[in-house]
């Protein structure tokens, strides 16, 4: 799999379904935080407007709280029309930014997980392949994902995608369609989705 290619493609589908949203699904709560619909958009377009010293003086600013810069810049971000949001996006599709020391699966990851963040409230689905939906799993259990995943969240647990052939780890099993998974390994706990003896463990463990 091209991954930055899927990158792209994701962008230019989520932009698609965004350009069809009304003023009052643009302000919906979505499943990340605090955040709306509004704000999800804000923040999968601020890697993509904001360069990295910009967001280095940031995390100064934020005494080295990467949550903190992170929601500042987005929220800036957010001041920006929706409308105007939408078309950046689907203009830099093909940028191949990614985060220091990490490949194009971390911004594969985090536009699979802001997609659910933002249509499972709004009820709206979109098939992904199931390829992408493998390698943001494999992302968020290894090593390179941790900064997605909380510390210990995946330990002693066995993570299984009831709808592609993709497991990890060993012990209580936490089951559940990939875009579940995604959502529940970052923290989500809305995500109704997900059955096994591990599901009670796992929740235990999110904020």
């Amino acid at each position: 799999m091209d991954t930055f290619a899927a990158v792209a493609d994701e962008r230019r589908g989520l932009a698609d379904l965004l350009a069809g949203l009304t003023p009052a699904q643009q302000v919906v709560p979505s499943l990340c935080g605090s955040w709306r619909v509004h704000d999800v958009l804000a923040h999968l377009v601020m890697p993509l407007q904001v360069s990295l010293p910009r967001f280095a003086l940031t995390m100064v600013a934020c005494r080295g709280d990467f949550d903190r810069a992170n929601d500042r810049l987005t929220r800036a971000q957010a001041r920006t029309p929706f409308d105007e949001l939408v078309v950046i996006l689907r203009r830099k599709a093909d940028s191949r930014f990614t985060p220091p020391g990490s490949g194009p699966e971390a911004p594969l990851a985090d536009l699979l997980v802001h997609g659910s963040d933002i249509r499972r409230p709004l009820g709206l689905t979109r098939d992904i392949p199931p390829e992408r939906s493998a390698a943001a799993l494999t992302f968020l259990t290894g090593r390179p994902g941790a900064a997605f995943v909380a510390r210990g969240t995946t330990t002693g647990l066995r993570f299984e995608a009831a709808d592609l052939e993709w497991s990890h780890g060993d012990g209580p099993v936490v089951r559940g369609p990939a875009d579940a998974l995604l959502l529940a390994l970052t923290g989500r706990q809305a995500a109704p989705d997900v059955t096994g003896d591990g599901v009670a463990i796992l929740r235990s463990r999110l904020p």
